[in-house]
Order: C-alpha cells, then sequence, then structure tokens
C-alpha cells in the first residue's frame, strides 16, 4: 500500500478518535472519512487548532515546541514590550526568561537594574539576582547578595533560596554546613532537586551507605507518586538511579 494512502488513513483514524472522545457532531467523521487529506485539513483548522488554543495543556505543549525550535522567541516579544513600555514588570519578565534560556550574564545585569528606588531591597529581585550570580559561577557575590536579602528581610522564607544557600555553601567547599542544609531540604523541598544534591555530595564527601539509602529512598517514593510528578522530576530520578548503580550494592 503507498505511503501516502497509509499516511492519509493513519491522520484520519486519529481525527476520528479525536471526534469520538471529544463528543464532536456525528458529521465530521464522514467529512473526515470521505474527504481524506482535505477532510483532516479542513477538521484540523476548524477543530483541532482552535482546541488547542483554548486547552491549557494544549498551550504548553504548543509553547514547548515553539520553545524547541526558537527558544529566543519569547525573549524577542518581551524586548519588544519593554521597548514600548520600560516597566519594572516587563524587565522582571525579561530577566526571568533570560535565566530560562541560561543568559546568566543578561538576567544579573536586569536584576541590578531593578534594584533601586523602591525596589532597592526587594527579596523577589534580590534572590534572582543571587540565581543569576551563581549560575556565572560568582558564587562568593551570590553568597554575599542572599546575605543582604536575608538581612533586609529576615523573616523572608525560601525553599529555591535555602537550596541555593546550600548549593553555595557546597562550591564554596564548606561541605559539613551544606550537608546539614541538604538534610533540611530533603524533607521539605517539593521536588528531588534538594534529596539529589543531598546524595550526591554525600557520596562525594565518601559517605557511600549514606548516599546509598538517599537515591535509593528518592526511586522508591517515586514509585507511589502520580505519573505527572515522575514526569516532571524524570531528569533528577534518572540521575539517583544511575548514582546508585555507580554505588553498586550495600
Amino acid at each position: 500500500m503507498p505511503i501516502l494512502v497509509l499516511l492519509s488513513l493513519a491522520l484520519q483514524i486519529i481525527c476520528a478518535i479525536h471526534v469520538v472522545r471529544t463528543g464532536r457532531e456525528q458529521y465530521w467523521l464522514w467529512i473526515i472519512i470521505i474527504g481524506s487529506y482535505i477532510g483532516v485539513i479542513v477538521y484540523l483548522v476548524a477543530v483541532l487548532i482552535p482546541d488547542l488554543r483554548h486547552d491549557p495543556r494544549g498551550r504548553a505543549a504548543a509553547r514547548q515546541v515553539l520553545h524547541k525550535f526558537d527558544p529566543e522567541r519569547q525573549r524577542r516579544h518581551i524586548r519588544q514590550r519593554l521597548d514600548v513600555a520600560d516597566t519594572i514588570e516587563n524587565r522582571r519578565a525579561l530577566a526571568e526568561e533570560s535565566m530560562r534560556l541560561g543568559d546568566f550574564t543578561n538576567a544579573a545585569e536586569l536584576y541590578q537594574s531593578m534594584l533601586k528606588g523602591v525596589y532597592a531591597d526587594d527579596a523577589t529581585f534580590l534572590l534572582g539576582l543571587a540565581r543569576a550570580q551563581a549560575g556565572l559561577d560568582d558564587f562568593a557575590a551570590a553568597r554575599a547578595t542572599l546575605a543582604a536579602l536575608y538581612a533586609a528581610h529576615p523573616d523572608f522564607r525560601s525553599n529555591d533560596a535555602e537550596l541555593l544557600r546550600a548549593r553555595l555553601l557546597e562550591a564554596l567547599g564548606d561541605h559539613a554546613a551544606a550537608l546539614d542544609h541538604y538534610r533540611s531540604l530533603s524533607t521539605s523541598y517539593p521536588g528531588e532537586e534538594a534529596r539529589f544534591r543531598y546524595g550526591a555530595l554525600l557520596k562525594q564527601t565518601g559517605r557511600f551507605s549514606d548516599a546509598r539509602s538517599v537515591f535509593a529512598d528518592m526511586l522508591k517514593r517515586a514509585k507511589n507518586a502520580p505519573r505527572y510528578y515522575r514526569k516532571k522530576e524524570k531528569d533528577w530520578l534518572e540521575s539517583a538511579q544511575r548514582e546508585l548503580a555507580s554505588l553498586g550494592p550495600g
């Protein structure tokens, strides 16, 4: 059977399944079956694309595809908004997008530019600057920025800030203090990163049995976690699996 016929059949089946699952009018089935490629295109334009635009999951999937093929797309749009209106909100959005893209130099410059006037000790911007500095491997500056944040906001609480503090302690060689922070975060941080970093530092410092327990516990917990959580934390869980395998049996 020619490849074009097989492709047409596959597309028709996919569209027909969508018709049935979403409760669309049955005439769409006839349009898809009789129209072949034309029917599929009509259904795509009239139904599927509008559905994706209004479905949060569809929009998220579309954004992921766009990010993959054009990583700078969102940043260009934000820069255009910033050119029209140089506001704190637009600068913040551009700084966050620069962080997502790994452009820590631009992110640090943007956060620095916002830490003025009424925002001179803004906790969110200070934390953003510290993260950007850490991304640039300027760990001493990041630690000083975090210290300024907590000096200005003694009651500030943030799991991300505490994780960054632990990472900075590790990077600056204070492994004992870093392990204390990681151990605390291993039971409170909403995700697997803190647990993985705790296990990795235990391994690095020669505490292989403790590291093995941390990685094994991560994988055990994941088995009982919802599917969306396992998907979200996939990279950390796969890293834990590799580390556990490298440690061998206890």
